[in-house]
Order: C-alpha cells, then sequence, then structure tokens
C-alpha cells in the first residue's frame, strides 16, 4: 500500500503568529515539504491546481518536475488536475514529458475542482463542466494511446492526423486517477477506463464516500477490468499529530478554529466524530485509519491533508516525522496483514511495464525523418508503416 501527503496550496494566515507568508516563501516550503516527505519514508507528494489566490499551484507539472528531479524515490502526483478547463492536448504533453523526467515516477488526479469562476477565465461554461469532463477525458485517453488521432467533439477545435508528442514513457500511459466528492458519474467513467477512483474523503461523513466507492468497485467489475476487491481506490484524510493526545487538539484547534473551510463552524471535537479528521496521538491516528478499511475495503493509496489552515513549515515538517516515523510503519503492517490475497496492488510503471511487456523490451518510439517542413508525413514513427 502507498502511504503519501497532498496539498492544496493554500496560503493561509497563521492564526497563532498572525503572519501570512509570501508566494515565494510558500513555494519554497512546499518543496521542501516534498523532500521531507521523502526522507520519512513516505511514498506519493502531489499538489492541487488552483489559478486564484490565496493559492499558489497553477503550474502543478513545473512545480512536480522539480520535486522529481530532487527526489530518487519520491512518486509525484496531482490531487487534481482541470480536466474540464485544461486542454486535453497539452495535458497528454506536459505529463508525458513529467513522465520521461521522472522516470515514470509520477501519476496524476484528474477532476473538476471547486472554483467556479475558472471556467469563465478558460473558455469554459460551468453548466458544461460534467459533459466537459468525460469528452476532454475521452481525447487524453486517446491521445496517450494511438500515435495518430482524428478526433471531433463538442468543446474543442478538431484533430486531424494529430500526434501528441512526446509519447509515453515506454509507450505506457501514464496511470490515472479521478476523483471526486459527490459524482457518481466520474466513478462510472473512472470505472469505464479501469482507471483509480479516488475519494477525497475529508469534509463528508463515511457513508457519502462508502456509496460511491461501492457503486465504483461495482461498476468496474462490470466493464470487466477485475473483480471488485480487485478496483483500485484512493483515499484522502487529514491529521495532526502530536505525542500527547491533548497537546495535539491544544495545538492544532486555533487552526481548526480560523480555516478558510470549516474555521468558525462545528467544535472540532464534532468534526472529528463526524469525518475523517484525526487529532491525537499517533496511536489514534492509526486507529481511526484502520477504519477506513472497515469502510471502504481493502485499497491501494492512503493521502493526508496536513499543510493546510495556515500551519507553520516548521510545524508541518514535525507532523511529517511523526507521521513517517511512528504512524505510516504500523500501518503499512496492519494494512498488509488484514489485506485481501485478491487486491490488487499500487499502480507503479515498473509493475505497469511487466504487465504490457511481460521480459520482454518496452516500446521506444523513434520518429521518422524530417521532410523539410518540420513534420514526418502519415506514419511519424518508424515501428510503424
Amino acid at each position: 500500500m502507498q502511504f503519501g501527503i497532498f496539498s492544496v496550496s493554500d496560503i493561509t494566515r497563521d492564526p497563532v503568529s498572525g503572519e501570512t507568508p509570501s508566494e515565494a516563501e510558500r513555494i519554497d516550503a512546499i518543496v521542501r515539504i516534498a523532500e521531507k516527505a521523502e526522507e520519512v519514508g513516505l511514498d506519493v507528494f502531489a499538489i492541487g491546481e488552483h489559478h486564484n489566490p490565496p493559492f499558489f499551484s497553477s503550474a502543478p507539472s513545473t512545480l512536480l518536475s522539480h520535486i522529481a528531479a530532487k527526489t530518487q524515490n519520491l512518486i509525484v502526483s496531482t490531487a487534481t488536475t482541470l480536466i474540464t478547463t485544461n486542454d486535453p492536448v497539452r495535458i497528454a504533453e506536459e505529463y508525458a514529458m513529467l513522465q520521461h523526467l521522472s522516470k515514470g515516477r509520477m501519476d496524476l488526479m484528474l477532476g473538476r475542482g471547486n472554483t467556479a469562476p475558472v471556467y469563465p477565465w478558460f473558455g469554459a461554461d460551468i453548466r458544461q463542466s460534467l459533459p466537459l469532463a468525460l469528452e476532454n477525458y475521452n481525447l487524453l485517453h486517446r491521445l496517450w494511446r494511438e500515435d495518430v488521432v482524428d478526433w471531433e467533439g463538442k468543446f474543442r477545435t478538431p484533430l486531424q492526423g494529430f500526434t501528441s508528442t512526446p509519447r509515453p514513457l515506454d509507450d505506457l500511459p501514464p496511470f490515472v486517477w479521478h476523483g471526486s466528492i459527490r459524482t457518481p458519474e466520474i466513478a462510472e467513467q473512472a470505472a469505464f477506463y479501469g482507471d483509480g477512483f479516488f475519494a477525497n474523503n475529508i469534509f463528508w461523513p463515511k457513508e457519502h464516500y462508502m456509496r460511491l466507492i461501492k457503486f465504483y468497485r461495482q461498476r468496474y467489475a462490470h466493464y470487466g477490468h477485475g473483480t471488485e476487491k480487485q478496483a483500485i481506490v484512493g483515499l484522502g484524510g487529514q491529521a495532526y499529530i502530536a505525542k500527547r493526545s491533548q497537546d495535539a487538539l491544544n495545538e492544532f484547534r486555533p487552526y481548526f478554529n480560523e480555516a478558510p473551510v470549516y474555521g468558525h463552524g462545528p467544535r472540532m471535537e464534532d468534526f472529528m466524530e463526524q469525518t475523517p479528521l484525526s487529532v491525537g496521538s499517533p496511536q489514534e491516528v492509526i486507529d481511526k485509519t484502520l477504519t477506513f478499511r472497515e469502510h471502504f475495503g481493502d485499497y491501494q493509496r492512503q493521502m493526508f491533508l496536513m499543510d493546510h489552515a495556515g500551519l507553520p513549515l516548521k510545524m508541518v515538517l514535525n507532523q511529517l516525522d511523526l507521521l513517517g516515523e511512528e504512524v505510516v510503519p504500523v500501518l503499512r503492517k496492519e494494512m498488509e496483514a488484514r489485506q485481501d490475497p485478491e487486491t490488487a496492488k499500487p499502480p507503479t510503471h515498473a509493475g505497469r511495464v511487466k504487465d504490457k511487456y511481460g521480459d520482454g523490451p518496452a516500446r521506444q518510439p523513434r520518429p521518422n525523418a524530417n521532410r523539410g517542413d518540420n513534420v514526418t508525413g502519415g506514419s511519424p514513427y518508424q515501428d510503424v508503416r
């Protein structure tokens, strides 16, 4: 099982010190956080996508390329890549490049986002968000699997004889998660293509996500990708950890109370009882996280949100020490001991290459010669006639 952290890239005032970090400070901090994640033995770091203040991650593929260059084993991913307002051609190109630069240590999560104004900023209509998500991914899926694509849809100009470059590393498209908070059509889309489904699992009661994940598993099996137990599921979660439970509650309370999303609302203890938020000792965080398996079944990836609500860098790094040294090792052991043998392994590039090629060599596309007009002709690659 894979464990990691994800960030929404918020820049939030620290309610204890009263200071708000600059964009430059927050960007430097997130790189340090990703490096720390690898240092403490986590598997994955993911960043969201936003195009407005108070967020900084408007170019996640650029940020993740930098992080991949500064790490050795960490899988870099997105906590949301906006499939609705990004051109699927650019997603295909940018993330195939990230796949090459990271030597396969990447995947991405597609979603519609939760910022309504972003749609007109990029020339899209929010009323068409679901059809946009479905059509754009249909195109993206083909761009990574077909050397030459002829395509026509409703929301962008047609493509004739188009080749997305570079081709995916080892001719194997990046693994895709489809993230959703509430939409069964996105779970259906993930199941149809045999992709992963990621349930945000932060703000809503467990019963809500149980319905979505059960539906995804049923449809995954329906489309013939495997059994319900073999479906690929990821979960989010929130945690604040301290050696002593009361210290965790006292330290996190001012950040919870002033958080932009849930501050000035329910009491922290009530929110903890009703949602996946876990604030307490390492053992308390372990115990609550283990209940996720009871509710949702075996799953492949557990991500934690730990750098939000104005928490200063020093506090976040301390959280990662506790997560990596005292929480995740126990969760790995316990999850493995309880896991059904039918459960699919977490997706990795090396494992998927093995599944596709066995012991044979992976395809390495080599372009035909430039005809003199910056194109190669009807057959762009030497191994395709």
